[in-house]
């Protein structure tokens, strides 16, 4: 954002300021380092618009032929997370759900830039899903802790302080239930100066020669006064999501020179709240120009859990009244709940009888529809509360019961995180994981004009897959890359179509 010119202010004169008083409105603002809830004139601060911010930054919104398919595809009940719209937004989700239904791997990855020494419960939210997924797709996963990133973009800060910040987070994370053998958990201070990021390295100093400072500016906002450590940042964030980054996961010597192809070639998932977008938008624009070139990663984006004080906060490390944190005491959550979170009841109890509530705007309503996992309960619940005949009392008891359990529960599992534990996740190793065991292949049988069809996978005598065309006769592996790159290509000619026509309708 450019500040205006010395000569446009001081030409705006005192008679005018006093003629047209400056509006308080302002748009949201949204970047990895910075969220902004947009303000009306008179400074009031709006929820945000969700639906704006994935039209503006091109994402599709996730609907419910999307999730009919991930759940046939990996025979799993999709998230209460995906089914609320709290994971709203994706980037190639389908071309995941396609690699995983041909029986092929892809690498799933997030990370963490550690600003406190205890996450919260907004923090928590990502990584449980991202559980969820690893547990639901059984994939390896890597987990970038940016101690780097946070010190060159936090003044503040020092070196020593945000390295203890990304270990006690590391426990934090590791405390959702992640599973060992399938994942690996890494402090960039420490990775980068290990002997095992040889070819993270190499992806790195290729990806920053591709990239120019002006696309790093256009991306981030960026200035002439910005450290050139941030800009520099953006090279390494982008690269962690090349499965060629990590080729011990893989079981491939990392200390040869020359990257694999094949792991530069697998696909990547990434679930992250959507003000990380921006990084991951400079990736795929540039991941196709690698020598070694990689698809372009998919994504799943979050909304923001809201902060204790209502529509348009995001919960503040710097601000312990706005969220609730894992180390609080149940009486902190209890404190916290009843006396900051924002009520959408009415003023009086006779007015909230008569008129009822608003359970949309409601913080202890929203945060039940993050941790409640019964549909009906919650629908009972909003509806008594515009009925008037459940209270903002009761509201926030129910939160503060769920938020106690969840909580505790947390906590408990952190306990056992020790730091042997924590060195175990650390440990650049080779993972385990079995991906789809039950492969099948949506191929467009374009020759035939028959549609989508699904292609099954039989077996040969002595267990070797073969792939059954849309007539069950067996098919080469020949034919059945073609049927593929048929299908891409009639699925990028849709695309294109789509595109073209909301462009003339719009």
């Amino acid at each position: 954002m450019t500040e205006p010119e010395p000569s446009s202010v001081a030409a705006l004169s005192l008679a005018e300021t006093a003629t047209h008083p400056t509006s308080k409105a302002h748009e949201q603002e949204i970047n990895p380092w910075d969220v902004q809830a947009a303000t009306d004139e008179q400074g009031n601060i709006l929820e945000f618009d969700y639906e704006a911010i994935s039209k503006n930054w091109d994402t599709k919104l996730i609907d419910a032929a999307l999730l009919e398919r991930f759940e046939r595809v990996t025979g799993h009940k999709p998230h209460r997370w995906l089914r609320r719209g709290l994971f709203f937004s994706h980037r190639d989700l389908h071309l995941i759900l396609d690699t995983y239904e041909r029986g092929e791997g892809f690498l799933l990855y997030t990370g963490r830039g550690p600003s406190s020494d205890s996450m919260h419960i907004g923090h928590t939210i990502p990584f449980e899903f991202t559980k969820w997924l690893q547990d639901v797709f059984d994939v390896p996963l890597v987990i970038m802790m940016t101690d780097d990133e946070k010190f060159l973009f936090k003044e503040k800060l020092k070196q020593p302080e945000v390295y203890h910040y990304a270990r006690d987070n590391a426990k934090d994370i590791i405390s959702m239930g992640f599973d060992v053998k399938k994942t690996f958990v890494y402090i960039d201070s420490e990775f980068f100066t290990s002997g095992f990021n040889r070819h993270f390295s190499l992806n790195t100093t290729e990806f920053e020669k591709l990239v120019t400072n002006n696309q790093v500016r256009g991306a981030f906002g960026f200035h002439g006064s910005t450290n050139i450590g941030s800009n520099a940042f953006a090279a390494k964030q982008c690269v962690a999501a090349f499965a060629s980054s990590y080729p011990f996961i893989f079981g491939i010597d990392c200390k040869t020179y020359h990257r694999d192809a094949k792991l530069a070639a697998m696909p990547c998932l990434i679930p992250c709240a959507i003000d990380q977008d921006p990084y991951f938008r400079l990736v795929r624009e540039n991941c196709s120009r690698m020598d070694q070139p990689s698809p372009k990663p998919a994504l799943i984006h979050s909304k923001f859990l809201t902060a204790l004080q209502g529509a348009g906060g995001k919960m503040s490390a710097s601000n312990p009244n706005s969220a609730i944190f894992m180390s609080d005491t149940e009486k902190q959550i209890k404190n916290k709940i009843n006396k900051h979170a924002f009520s959408g009841g009415q003023e009086t109890l006779e007015l909230h009888r008569e008129k009822g509530g608003n359970p949309d705007i409601d913080v202890a309503y929203q945060y039940l529809t993050y941790f409640e996992d019964d549909d009906d309960k919650l629908v009972q619940f909003a509806d008594a509360y515009r009925k008037g005949e459940m209270l903002t009392g009761d509201m926030k008891k129910e939160c503060i019961t769920m938020m106690m359990a969840y909580v505790k529960q947390f906590q408990e599992a952190r306990e056992k995180v020790t730091d042997e534990v924590l060195e175990e996740f650390m440990r650049p190793r080779k993972l385990e994981w079995k991906g789809n065991q039950n492969p099948t292949m949506r191929l467009n049988n374009v020759e035939k004009g028959l549609g989508v069809a699904e292609i099954g996978l039989g077996k040969k005598e002595g267990g070797e897959n073969i792939v059954l065309g849309p007539d069950g006769k067996p098919m080469t592996k020949n034919q059945a890359k073609k049927m593929a790159k048929l299908a891409e290509q009639e699925r990028k000619k849709k695309e294109k179509a789509e595109a073209s026509a909301a462009a003339k309708t719009s």
